[in-house]
């Protein structure tokens, strides 16, 4: 029991991102540094009266503390924008795993296991990516007139997706869980296209197998090849814009970004690889949106419908309005007030 209390201590605090000088202070400093280091090594255990104030001062419940750890995330391949401190992915890992523990959890209720079972496909030049997409479309039942909800689309396959309130500096990862399943985990604050984009990137790194003459670079690059031919085919992109374009309409753009959920920097791109326009004229186009306020407004504006991920809440509230748990419970498993749950049930 001091073991499970040690590491839920720690991994709540590493959760919020305090050092244990902050969480003292989050507590007004009624216990010291040195105590909660003996806490978390598992020399010491806190009274009833300390152990509420941590999880207050933590934002968990007190069963929280003593509940087993079940979750190993391996091979977790991070995309990002910018740096992020060590503190960062620390804090998101940790906010990732607890939320996937009462995912298998609310599946475990129902007898559900769903492993992803997809073999890795070896890439060593963009043509094997363009191959590998069309057989991933053929599996997956995919057509070619856009992917409707891709988040729906992965969990159906057997891909767990996770939402986080992130830093901006964040925008996914990937990874496998107890050696078994496959995780995505999105920063919720992206817009639609960014999300799919980023979903889809991180789906190449789950399925994608590099030989070892491929570069981190290189391998960045095939993931954002994989995520833009998944997104619009070169052919269906090809037969909608034509080649040896020197000038493209922004209408044209975003009737394919409505259709496809495809940001017109992406296309523009995809533009540019394909030779439909030089790279000369691809560096205008961004000399233009940096220099034109209105047109860079025009050109990021969201137009796809936000998609979230569902089927962790759903299968929660399938549980409760079956009776198979209670509102307590639901109230643990997705973190919410015992009032909140009961004003989403509305049972019909």
């Amino acid at each position: 029991m001091k073991n499970v209390f040690a590491n839920r201590l720690k991994q709540a605090r590493i959760m919020q991102g305090f050092s244990m000088e902050q969480l003292c202070n989050k507590m007004n400093n009624i216990i010291t540094r040195q105590s909660i280091s003996k806490y978390e090594i598992g020399k010491m255990m806190p009274d009833s009266t300390t152990l509420i104030s941590l999880s207050n001062a933590l934002g968990v419940s007190v069963d929280y503390f003593f509940r087993p750890l079940t979750i190993t995330i391996e091979n977790v391949e991070f995309r990002k924008k910018s740096h992020l401190s060590a503190k960062q992915i620390d804090s998101i890992k940790e906010i990732v795993k607890d939320k996937l523990e009462r995912y298998f959890e609310i599946e475990s209720i129902f007898d559900i296991r769903t492993k992803f079972l997809y073999s890795a496909l070896s890439i060593l030049t963009e043509e094997d990516i363009y191959s590998i997409v069309n057989q991933i479309k053929k599996d997956w039942k995919l057509g070619e007139d856009g992917i409707n909800n891709l988040i729906e689309v992965l969990e159906e396959n057997n891909i767990k997706v996770i939402e986080i309130d992130a830093p901006s500096s964040f925008d996914g990862l990937s990874g496998s869980v107890n050696s078994e399943s496959a995780v995505i985990v999105l920063n919720q604050n992206l817009d639609a296209e960014s999300k799919r984009f980023t979903a889809l990137h991180e789906l190449g790194h789950l399925l994608l197998h590099f030989d070892e003459s491929i570069t981190e670079k290189q391998k960045e690059s095939f993931c954002n090849l994989f995520a833009s031919e998944m997104l619009i085919s070169r052919e269906v992109f090809i037969n909608k814009i034509g080649m040896n374009r020197h000038d493209i309409s922004l209408k044209e753009l975003q009737d394919i970004q409505t259709q496809y959920g495809i940001s017109i920097d992406t296309l523009m791109y995809k533009a540019k690889s394909l030779n439909i326009i030089t790279p000369n004229r691809y560096k205008t186009y961004f000399i233009n949106k940096n220099n034109k306020p209105q047109f860079k407004e025009s050109v990021e504006k969201s137009r796809y419908k936000r998609e979230e991920s569902s089927r962790f809440e759903r299968l929660v509230f399938r549980a409760l309005a079956s009776e198979v748990i209670s509102i307590s419970k639901a109230s643990t498993l997705l973190n919410l007030s015992v009032n909140e749950v009961r004003n989403q049930l509305n049972l019909v």
